[in-house]
């Protein structure tokens, strides 16, 4: 569960840039907490189910055992805890569309359902089935659009019914240091999934590539959020989360210093939890 902090950082940080422009409800993120924990949830389910049906959860991976891998858990009670969270998920995600739209935005509501819809899909299709694209090199794509544009934009557009291209700045930077999570996992489980067939982006590029992508994600993603505050400076504070790129630059040299990348594991949640510290820095200095 090393992922649910970075579940909630996008929304944390579109309703900061939304309560700093003067919209907010605090019912809508409740329910937007409650729904993007959902997915991750289900994310989470369906990558044990599908990362165990296909053998890559095995003697060779790194890292905390799966459910499925563990045997505490079958298949079929992973799937359908899937379905089961996938209910209770759209229901919450309905009463949030409802309640942000009502009656008076009805293509509003009908495009959100929408992106209610596609987020099932990508959170099961990250590695279930025959063309799972987590097992063709994509999950980075995905993920930054997920964990970053539609979290962070999505939630912002919540409240405010409106969108411009500031609030994407933001959103890159959560984005891509999501991305940098999973280019974390990747590199650690390279040889692992190299076995199974899983074609990451890592093990397209190969380890000492991923390590230079990594330093790119981190620096881009202080870029984009420095630019975010120079274009809409209004006070100090909004430098606040510069104190969240100390454990994140500190993570650079670890990852840099360390050849042996099965010993990264560690620093998985350091990064998970640096991106949470952002986002709550960041949302904090624009609301003070």
């Amino acid at each position: 569960m090393r992922t649910l902090p970075l579940s909630v950082s996008g929304i944390i940080v579109g309703t900061c840039m939304a309560a700093s422009r003067g919209y907010f409800d605090v019912w809508i993120f409740v329910l937007a907490l409650i729904t993007t924990i959902g997915f991750q949830i289900l994310s989470n389910f369906a990558n044990d189910y599908g990362d165990g049906l296909k053998g890559t959860d095995n003697e060779d991976r790194v890292g905390p055992e799966r459910a499925i891998q563990s045997g505490e858990i079958s298949p079929a009670q992973m799937k359908k805890g899937m379905t089961i969270t996938s209910v209770l998920t759209v229901a919450v995600a309905l009463l949030l569309i409802y309640l942000s739209f009502g009656k008076e935005y009805p293509f509003y509501a009908f495009l959100f359902i929408l992106l209610g819809v596609s987020s099932i899909i990508a959170a099961i299709k990250y590695t279930v089935g025959d063309n799972a694209y987590g097992y063709s090199g994509l999950g980075d794509v995905f993920v930054f659009l997920f964990f970053g544009l539609l979290s962070v934009c999505g939630s912002y557009f919540l409240y405010a019914k409106s969108i411009d291209f500031t609030v994407f700045l933001p959103a890159f930077s959560v984005g891509l240091l999501s991305v940098g999570v999973l280019n974390l996992n990747n590199m650690r489980d390279m040889e692992s999934d190299k076995k199974a067939g899983k074609v990451t982006l890592v093990v397209r590029i190969g380890s000492e590539f991923a390590r230079y992508y990594h330093y790119y994600l981190i620096v881009a993603s202080l870029l984009f959020a420095l630019m975010y505050t120079s274009l809409r400076f209004s006070s100090p504070f909004q430098f606040l989360f510069l104190i969240a790129y100390i454990p994140l630059f500190t993570h650079l040299v670890k990852v840099y210093k360390t050849r042996d990348v099965k010993l990264l594991d560690p620093e998985l949640k350091k990064l998970a939890l640096s991106t949470f510290l952002f986002s709550l820095l960041f949302g904090l200095g624009l609301v003070l």
